[in-house]
């Protein structure tokens, strides 16, 4: 009696689970009136052009190019999909029915189990409660305050370049990129954490750094594990999981689950030293990298302070520390690395903005509302997070039926006019940031062109009558709504102060071997026919620094 019970459990288990994930397969759709690409496989769908790391660029041109801001893709196995760049559809998306256009499951709960219940592990009212707690941390004012750290760690990047070019004559080819990521740890090790990773100037050796480095190269080969997280079962104790775990016989979980375990216990000393100091008051907080002034320590006094009510629970305080280094490390240190490429490949608009931040600094510090005010600095910055956005594509699931608003109609394949895409449940959207970025019909026929200059006079109607939903400069680059990178400020900040202190040294130019740019969760350059990430560029000393 009891097996047969089972067995029908096991049965209606089963199929339970093939109509949920072949329902929409089976299913007629309202998403096959839109235009679309033909599907590449029916096991693959669309998904692995979008995702190719050389062959994407292509792919996702051609959506930009040939589909009126939105496109009808095939998933896995059948599955319907959105590509989406329209921009009132992306601001229903991620402004308006944020609440129900959500991340992925897969990416929620992968990220739970490694970083933990932070910004980019929690959803809907947990996750605003933790953005109310967060945005005073990432003000103006406290931005202003990192200032020092921020040059401090600069100017160590400047003596380690000076004593790898200082010995020749002529430029020396160094790994720029490699630079941008040591430099960018440190930044948030020590802007963030109030921790030191990386000295800088020589290797130092850290257990916490090198899990960090391991991170994505890990991730990456569990990439289709991850997406199988949802349809586990959510019972059983951490204990039990974590047994599970260690069961399991593939070396790339196992890789993972010893990084996860260096990050969580070093996350945790780091948290309790700091825990400790402020309790015993703000001389022992001053005397901490630092000096009290880092993100985690802004944002543990005023959970300390906050009401019962705002108070964030101490797992989740502790879950923003490694999810501060995973938003803030790749993305801002690939775009330095991709601004000093374009500089070298256009030595006029390196000329010209060395002049400014010469002329700015006059062998100071720069402080931060000159830093600010630098127009040609700050369109530099622009241009390149326009053309060039780390992230290209970001997802997200309808979690109920929705009619989703477009800002034009558009002709459908049976020759309708289409003013509003019903998206039924469960349907992944794409949402093309880069698309949105470089839309023709938006920023005009020179959209593919890196020009700086555009942002020195005021932006065509065309863009600011687009109204596009992005939290920075007319883009979607760092995203919008709820969900929008609430550290864009800082990124900014670390560009542009990491700018002034190189080009006021060095010169950039080419190495003369080619650069790939590959498309990844972000994207990160390879040399030639090497798979290993690197950006090498012939850097030597500019002869009139000293002199000014």
């Amino acid at each position: 009696m009891a097996s047969s019970f089972l067995q029908i459990f096991v049965l209606s288990l089963a199929l339970w689970l093939v109509w949920r994930y072949f329902r929409q397969v089976l299913l007629k759709s309202p998403l096959d009136k839109l235009p679309g690409p033909p599907a590449q496989s029916f096991l693959s769908g669309n998904l692995k052009q979008l995702i190719a790391p050389r062959e994407g660029w292509k792919f996702l041109q051609t959506l930009t190019d040939s589909y009126p801001g939105i496109a009808k893709l095939h998933g896995p196995v059948g599955h319907r999909m959105l590509y989406v760049f329209d921009p009132v559809a992306l601001h229903n998306i991620i402004v308006k029915d944020q609440h129900v256009y959500e991340e992925a499951a897969w990416f929620i709960k992968s990220n739970q189990i490694v970083v933990g219940p932070g910004l980019l592990g929690t959803l809907g009212e947990h996750h605003r409660k933790q953005r109310k707690m967060l945005n005073p941390v990432f003000s103006i004012a406290h931005m202003r305050r990192m200032i020092p750290i921020f040059n401090q760690v600069g100017r160590r990047l400047v003596d380690a370049i000076t004593k790898e070019v200082s010995g020749s004559s002529a430029a020396v080819e160094i790994d720029v990129l490699s630079w941008m990521g040591r430099t960018a740890l440190e930044l948030i090790g020590q802007a963030g954490l109030g921790y030191s990773f990386d000295p800088l100037v020589k290797e130092a050796p850290d257990d916490f750094a090198a899990a960090i480095k391991s991170f994505a190269p890990a991730a990456i080969g569990l990439s289709f594990w991850r997406r199988l997280l949802p349809y586990i079962p959510e019972w059983g104790s951490p204990a039990f999981w974590r047994w599970v775990v260690e069961l399991i016989p593939h070396e790339g979980v196992q890789k993972m689950k010893s990084i996860v375990d260096t990050m969580h216990q070093r996350s945790v000393e780091i948290y309790e030293q700091k825990k400790r100091a402020l309790e015993e008051g703000d001389e022992k907080v001053t005397r901490q990298i630092g000096e009290g002034k880092d993100i985690m320590s802004i944002l543990m006094r005023a959970n300390m302070n906050a009401s019962e009510e705002d108070r964030l629970p101490e797992e989740e305080v502790l879950a923003q520390m490694s999810t501060f280094i995973f938003a803030a490390m790749d993305t801002t240190s690939n775009a330095l690395a991709i601004t000093f490429q374009l500089l070298a490949d256009h030595p006029d608009v390196q000329t010209k903005l060395r002049e400014e931040i010469l002329q700015a600094s006059r062998g100071e510090d720069i402080d931060y509302d000159t830093l600010v005010s630098l127009p040609y600095l700050d369109a530099v910055c622009r241009e390149t997070l326009r053309l060039h956005a780390p992230v290209s594509v970001m997802f997200r699931e309808a979690r109920q039926d929705m009619i989703l608003p477009l800002s034009e109609p558009i002709r459908g394949v049976d020759g309708s006019m289409i003013r509003e895409v019903p998206v039924p449940k469960d349907t992944m959207v794409a949402l093309g940031l880069l698309s949105s970025n470089t839309n023709k019909a938006i920023w005009g026929e020179d959209a593919l062109e890196w020009k700086p200059e555009r942002w020195l006079s005021p932006l065509p109607t065309s863009v600011t009558e687009a109204k596009v939903p992005g939290i920075y400069s007319n883009l979607m680059t760092f995203l919008g709504g709820g969900r929008a990178c609430i550290g864009f400020k800082f990124s900014q900040l670390e560009m542009k102060i990491i700018l002034c202190l190189l080009l006021a040294k060095f010169t950039f130019t080419p190495s003369g071997k080619p650069i790939h740019w590959n498309l990844a969760t972000v994207r990160y350059p390879t040399a030639g026919d090497e798979k290993k990430a690197s950006l090498p560029l012939k850097v030597g000393l500019y002869k009139a620094a000293n002199t000014v």
